[in-house]
């Protein structure tokens, strides 16, 4: 006699009954872009729906959050001045850290995840200190990122999140936040980054594209899968508590290994360009957007994601809260 499969699919309540991937608002982090400047809100044209924001019109994108029940959040910076040494970064009056203490006192129930990487403020691009050849260079750049990540941490951020991929940068954060009396902060690595062509509206929203070359010498070739489990050990040595695999939707393979092998909590990031092809998809009516954005989001938590970072985070707690 052959398994009829279909009998735990007759509906709806019996499905319900046999399921085991869950997904909550809990597990979403959703980006934010802060501007330099006053009275700014200008939607990412490669990424509609997706806004940049001066510190004085966040209000208004963080307050659908809180009705939303999204509490955890991801900022990126987008600076007025930006120079070769990305020294806008780590300044005490920088736009992110400005904004972490703004969100610290008015909405102290947001977990603030800060983005440390150079590419922001750097007027070339990269993502971190050049040679006189623009190749990046490694160590330099760690006593940057170090910079960042102390100068968040100082300003009352709740978790510090490398995504530059410079070898030894969880280490060189974590040393210094110990010493600082910030050993309790947890690291989030961009551990698993892969140099992929999925990030290219994130650019627009950043400001963050290179002015040549790319960014294949330090993030990883896609190529080779090899690397991937070596780097989340690396990071794990080093000081890392959480990590994350960047993009996530065509690596939910390397995603699963990672969670398999090392059963720490990992994070799915939902990129940008996964984000715009869905929309610009579902704007022209060839998809269901619904079904498909949640479609992904139980693809990244049966591959083993704790948390998914994704621009879909407001649109996905609409759903949930049409399914409760």
């Amino acid at each position: 006699m052959y398994k009829r499969h279909r009998k735990l699919r007759n509906n709806s309540m019996i499905r319900n009954l046999v399921k085991d991937v869950y997904l909550e608002k809990n597990d979403l982090i959703y980006p934010v872009f802060i501007e330099e400047g006053e009275n700014i809100k200008n939607e990412i044209k490669s990424m509609p729906g997706i806004f940049r924001y001066s510190l004085d019109k966040i209000d208004e994108e963080l307050e659908e959050l809180v009705k939303l029940g999204i509490n955890s959040i991801l900022l990126f910076g987008i600076p007025e001045h930006k120079d070769e040494y990305a020294t806008e970064s780590y300044s005490k009056e920088g736009i992110i850290q400005r904004a972490i203490r703004y969100i610290k006192s008015k909405y102290p129930n947001f977990l603030i995840i800060g983005d440390v990487c150079c590419c922001e403020y750097t007027s070339h691009g990269h993502c971190g200190i050049l040679d006189e050849h623009g190749y990046v260079k490694n160590d330099e750049t760690l006593e940057i990122l170090a910079k960042i990540a102390l100068s968040y941490a100082k300003a009352g951020v709740d978790i510090i999140a490398p995504s530059d991929m410079m070898d030894g940068r969880v280490e060189k954060i974590s040393k210094i936040l110990a010493k600082n009396n910030f050993a309790n902060i947890p690291v989030m690595s961009y551990s698993v980054k892969y140099s992929s062509s999925f990030y290219g509206p994130f650019r627009d929203a950043a400001d963050s594209a290179p002015k040549f070359g790319d960014r294949k010498s330090y993030q990883m070739d896609f190529r080779y899968a090899g690397d991937a489990l070596s780097e989340v050990k690396a990071d794990l040595k080093q000081g890392a508590d959480i990590v994350i695999v960047k993009p996530a939707l065509a690596y939910l393979d390397i995603l699963t290994k990672v969670k398999e092998t090392f059963g720490v909590p990992v994070v799915a990031y939902n990129v940008s360009g996964e984000y715009s092809m869905v929309k610009a998809a579902a704007i022209n009516g060839w998809i269901n957007e619904k079904n498909i954005v949640m479609e992904q989001m139980y693809a990244f938590k049966r591959a083993g994601a704790n948390a998914i970072i994704t621009y879909f985070a407001k649109d996905v707690a609409h759903y949930l809260n049409e399914e409760s």
